[in-house]
């Protein structure tokens, strides 16, 4: 499983280390680290070390130093190395290390940055290094223009350099993800420690590209992560297999409140999804002609119009496919929450729900569902302001009604009401389809049906009880997002229909669970290896 920290637990887990002396040590081995990630990524993309260009855009602090020193071993493997110094100083030691390997230095000064940028962006490779994670904010004056000079070249075709941030790109909030423009898109993000929470949310994960841990020692100080992720390793512990002699109860009964007469559609993908996802059975209640399309597409699925009470299930799933003048639909969703067993509530749902729900009730908004119920909550969160700040909604919509909330989008992060969060970014591009999100919906709930009160397997992966809801929600989301990316393969990488997702959910499940994995879709922990230099 990923961690993610806030900078200010990282910069907690320092302090005995600093605080004994071994300041300039975690420099080196953060440098070391980042310098072996350059080489590393040059030589996976077919191209040369030796003779090859670096520019290091250097802050005045920490992250400066790391910088500096990295492009200082860089230099003695052979590569051609420039820094700007973005500010007045730099760190001293790391900048006479820096021009003692050779490497050519230039003062920004506030004059123009045009000269500055255009070299930087014909450099093979850029090395983000002006703020790291103790900064307030984004870049400013002379520092801001350079770094949006040098990104209107590489976006225009005015360099092809390979763009590696020093623990996190300038001006992405560590915390929260948050982006203060202008910021460099990193192809390669090299953070140190642990990964920062920040780069796991959007927006800020539109900016680190892929994301590499490199462990300097403070490990074993860090404390509870601010954030976790759910990897392929995960999957295959978390995911509920059935038993020898297992029976279609024993393995849960999921009921369906889906569709509608103007949204059948959603009804259908909602039972496929959940069927594909290794549920027992499904029950549906829903209009007649509703039904009826569900049981032509899934023979499966057992129909009924009758009541929320007079089925016996162990999960219910409501709200996809309605809307506010489906009052008998809306009424089944209500009663559904009020039975005390698990929920995923979709879409048409989500307004009619009680303020106050519990942490077994999964609502599953999209950035403009999300703004909705924060406005109706008190709140002044409009759809903009939600996917500036994902991180800080889905955790104030959580808190704020008591439930378990998956926010939906590139990356999709799950907050419980005690503050844990759960990211995953498993998918493609493609899943921004109709009906991906009813599909979603019944990935959940068929998980939420095998569930049960086994608290045992999320236990073991130290989630606690109140929290497996969040991470059976991150399971699902993780599952859905890999079956579009497979979906997407088969097809070349081209686009997909909602109903391809629950087809390949099966072959994704089955993958999952026999394919062992070093770990991390787009987060990569390397082992420890600054013991080594």
């Amino acid at each position: 499983m990923i961690s993610a920290y806030t900078g200010t637990q990282v910069r907690q887990a320092e302090e005995p280390l600093l605080a004994s002396g071994l300041g300039d040590v975690l420099m080196q081995r953060a440098a070391h680290g980042l310098a072996n990630a350059v080489i590393r990524e040059r030589r996976s993309r077919g191209m040369g070390i030796y003779g090859a260009s670096v520019s290091v855009l250097t802050g005045k602090g920490n992250n400066g130093g790391d910088g500096l020193y990295a492009a200082s071993f860089l230099a003695a493997r052979g590569m051609r190395t420039t820094a700007v110094l973005t500010g007045a100083s730099a760190h001293p030691q790391a900048l006479a290390a820096f021009e003692r390997a050779g490497g050519r230095v230039h003062r920004l000064d506030g004059t123009a940055p045009a000269a500055l940028a255009a070299e930087a962006a014909r450099a093979d490779v850029v090395i983000d290094a002006v703020l790291g994670t103790g900064a307030n904010g984004g870049l400013r004056g002379s520092a801001a223009d350079l770094v949006s000079a040098v990104s209107e070249l590489l976006r225009s075709g005015g360099g092809q350099a390979l763009v590696v941030a020093c623990d996190l790109p300038s001006g992405v909030d560590a915390d929260t993800g948050d982006v203060f423009q202008p910021v460099l898109p990193a192809d390669l993000t090299v953070t140190f420690g642990g990964a920062k929470s920040g780069l796991l949310a959007d927006p800020g994960a539109d900016y680190a590209g892929r994301v590499l841990v490199v462990p300097i020692g403070i490990e074993e100080h860090l404390p509870q992560p601010s954030l976790r992720r759910l990897d392929e390793a995960d999957l295959a512990r978390l995911l509920p297999h059935p038993a020898r002699r297992a029976h279609k109860y024993s393995r849960g009964v999921l009921g369906v409140v889906a569709g509608s007469v103007d949204y059948p559609g959603a009804a259908v993908l909602a039972c496929r999804g959940a069927l594909a996802a290794g549920v027992g059975m499904v029950r549906y209640l829903g209009p007649p002609q509703v039904a009826d399309l569900v049981r032509q597409a899934c023979p499966e699925v057992v129909c009924s119009t009758g009541s929320v009470a007079d089925n016996r299930v162990q999960a219910w799933l409501v709200g996809s496919g309605m809307g506010p003048e489906h009052h008998e639909q809306l009424q089944r969703a209500r009663d559904a929450v009020g039975s005390g067993l698990p929920v995923v509530a979709d879409a048409g749902a989500l307004p009619a729900l009680p303020e106050t729900l519990g942490p077994h009730i999964v609502l599953t908004p999209h950035a403009g569902e999300l703004a909705s119920l924060l406005q109706r909550l008190g709140g002044s969160e409009d759809r903009d302001a939600v996917e500036a700040g994902t991180l800080a909604a889905v955790r104030r919509a959580s808190e704020l009604t008591g439930a378990t909330v998956l926010l939906k989008g590139a990356t999709t992060l799950v907050a419980a009401p005690s503050g844990d969060v759960f990211s995953q970014a498993d998918g493609t591009p493609w899943l921004a389809t109709a009906g991906s999100g009813d599909v979603l919906a019944g990935v959940i709930g068929a998980l939420l049906a095998q569930a049960g009160n086994d608290v045992g397997r999320f236990s073991n992966e130290g989630v606690e009880p109140d929290v497996r809801w969040a991470a059976i929600a991150a399971l699902g989301a993780a599952v859905h997002g890999k079956a579009g990316r497979a979906a997407s393969e088969v097809l070349s990488g081209g686009p997909i229909a909602a109903g391809r997702i629950a087809d390949s959910i099966p072959y994704t499940w089955g993958k999952v669970s026999t394919l062992s994995n070093d770990g991390l879709g787009n987060v990569t922990v390397t082992p420890s290896s600054y013991g080594r230099h």
